[in-house]
């Protein structure tokens, strides 16, 4: 510190407190928010980190000085026990016996009719559609006439009996068995459905975790004050933990092959991804390429995901830069 400039220094401190949050945040997947609903709001900032510490590297590294050190140290650790942020490469190899899982928030349809940002002929239903999975798995369904998918089979479970909103599954092989996991005192929920592909059964999990409740185009995320915005996403967060218990419960009993999909309203640095994905791959890191972002904000967020058992193999992994919805479309080819 004593070769620093008085400029360098005070970076250097900026440097020390994002090296030390991200080295804090590698805990999070430890620590239920149940326990401390205010650490997990570290979770949605850990990408954040990731960049800032990269950034500082790079700086004292252009310097010449060894403060890099801290930085590098920090991002070190994180290769080995964070999940990736970026990947470099992807599998792009595909068999004809692959089964093509798309998951997707698609905001009650409410873009996909009519779009003129994008400028474009196709809407959202000329887009699935065309991308052509065997399931089909989205999250805030609307009922409407204008919905209509060329599946076979579906699964709809509806927030109540007079309820247009829910959640669906649609399917290209016959769905044997279905239900939902009704989670109490949430418009969100956990749906699934057994589908038979030749002679294998294969459960799918839809899942739409609590929501955040906060609007990242209005000033302060859309709440009064900070105070009041940390209270209510630390008990979305608790909210979700419970839920991730619910589904855990559920999953136990299910020894066969599985794919769970959904939004998970949180990142891959949480707890919740942490618990629900044990003894899983994450398609987007076993065949995925960039930053997986699902979600239409001006940073990377990546908080859709498809999770398949450890015996799987995933033969591709894309996530769709159209903006249809809020979030963005991924989709995977699983075979086993």
């Amino acid at each position: 510190m004593k070769n620093l400039s008085f400029l360098d220094k005070i970076l250097y401190l900026a440097n020390s407190l994002f090296a030390s949050l991200l080295l804090l945040s590698f805990l999070l997947p430890y620590i239920s928010p149940v326990i401390i609903p205010v650490f997990a709001i570290l979770s949605l900032f850990v990408p954040v980190l990731l960049i800032m510490n990269f950034v500082c590297t790079i700086y004292w590294l252009l310097k010449l000085k060894k403060q890099f050190l801290l930085s590098l140290i920090i991002l070190g650790i994180g290769w080995f026990f964070a999940p990736p942020f970026y990947k470099i490469s992807s599998n792009t190899s595909s068999l004809n016996s692959d089964l093509k899982v798309m998951s997707y928030n698609v905001k009650t349809f409410d873009l996909f009719s009519n779009n003129k940002a994008l400028e474009k002929k196709q809407n959202g239903y000329d887009f699935i559609a065309e991308k052509n999975p065997d399931i089909l798995v989205i999250q805030e369904y609307y009922k409407s006439k204008k919905v209509q998918f060329s599946f076979p089979y579906k699964y709809v479970k509806f927030r109540s009996r007079i309820s247009k909103y829910g959640m669906a599954i649609y399917s290209k092989f016959k769905i044997l068995n279905a239900g939902s996991l009704n989670l109490k005192s949430s418009g969100n929920n956990i749906i699934y459905a057994d589908i038979l592909k030749e002679k294998d059964t294969i459960r799918i999990y839809n899942t739409h975790f609590e929501s955040l409740r906060i609007n990242p185009n209005q000033e302060n995320f859309g709440e009064k004050n900070s105070e009041k915005l940390i209270e209510r996403v630390s008990k979305s967060f608790k909210k979700q933990a419970l839920q991730v218990e619910v589904f855990l419960k559920h999953e136990k009993k299910w020894t066969g092959k599985k794919i769970v999909c959904g939004d998970f309203n949180n990142t891959s640095y949480s707890w919740m991804y942490h618990e629900i994905s044990k003894n899983k791959k994450d398609a987007f890191i076993e065949a995925g390429k960039g930053f997986g972002q699902t979600y239409n904000y001006w940073f990377p967020m990546r908080i859709d995901f498809i999770l398949t058992d450890e015996n799987a193999i995933v033969n591709q992994f894309s996530n769709y830069l159209e903006k249809y919805s809020d979030h963005y479309p991924i989709q995977a080819r699983i075979n086993w």
